[in-house]
């Protein structure tokens, strides 16, 4: 590749491609040797440097890390940047629309024939923007339970703090994250646990009031008050947080069906 072709400027398109691999890809797999940054890079006519060093540059632009990359983004950067996570819904599926073409890999927007178009689209759309958010809270949390220090992916939930049914507009937010093994997502989704301020766990008095908690509960009870593993970007919305704390979590004399 030559130097002139190394040094070209960022498009938008590019960008947005950018921003997907980065959300999809855990912070200490962010160089150079990445197959997948190596992959991209190729595809959009870059050095693996140039793509990987856009990459890091992006935690510059999140307000939820306390480390932040390189400074040196560009205007458009933070306006491709403000412009995807404000429309996610919309963004992450063109985002992936996108990869699919330069990889070829567009089975994820594929489906039966026979489907009416307005109902393909719709699943089409769900699919693949559930996919790339269980993505991106998984890289985030270094394919981590942040409850148990579980690290089997295939046992590994992306679960939503505000639950996907009651808070479309947050769907994809990836402060509206949690890594959880399938156990503690199942426990969170039905308010036997919950993270407090200070991202703790805390267990539901529910759970407490047994009388043989230790020998059937001791897979939740033993986590509680338990400082959770914080993500490497992305970190959760206290919003969010409080909104499951109030509506979702079993409290002392709360009964759910």
């Amino acid at each position: 590749m030559s130097k002139n072709t190394a040094r070209k400027p960022w498009t938008r398109p590019d960008i947005i491609i950018a921003i997907n691999l980065y959300c999809k890809t855990p912070f200490g797999k962010i160089h150079v040797k990445n197959p997948d940054i190596i992959n991209l890079a190729k595809k959009i006519g870059r050095t693996p440097g140039s793509v990987s060093y856009k990459l890091a540059n992006f935690a510059s632009l999140d307000t939820s890390l306390k480390r932040k990359g390189a400074s040196h983004h560009s205007r458009l950067d933070q306006e491709v940047w403000n412009d995807f996570f404000k429309n996610m819904d919309v963004m992450a599926l063109k985002s992936e629309w996108m990869m699919s073409r330069l990889t070829e890999e567009t089975s994820e927007f594929e489906f039966d024939k026979d489907m009416t178009g307005r109902t393909k689209t719709s699943l089409v759309k769900t699919r693949v923007n559930q996919h790339f958010f269980r993505q991106m809270i998984l890289a985030s949390y270094n394919n981590t339970c942040c409850v148990t220090g579980l690290s089997i992916p295939e046992l590994l939930i992306a679960s939503h703090i505000a639950p996907w049914s009651e808070n479309k507009k947050n769907r994809l937010n990836p402060r509206n994250g949690l890594c959880l093994n399938a156990l503690h997502d199942q426990a969170f989704d039905k308010g036997f646990i919950t993270i407090s301020q200070g991202f703790r766990v805390i267990l539901s008095p529910q759970l407490k009031r047994s009388n043989d908690v230790n020998k059937k509960h001791d897979m939740l009870t033993k986590y509680d008050g338990k400082m959770i593993a914080f993500p490497s970007r992305f970190l959760p919305d206290q919003t969010f947080l409080e909104y499951h704390r109030n509506h979702i979590f079993r409290k002392a004399e709360q009964r759910k069906k």
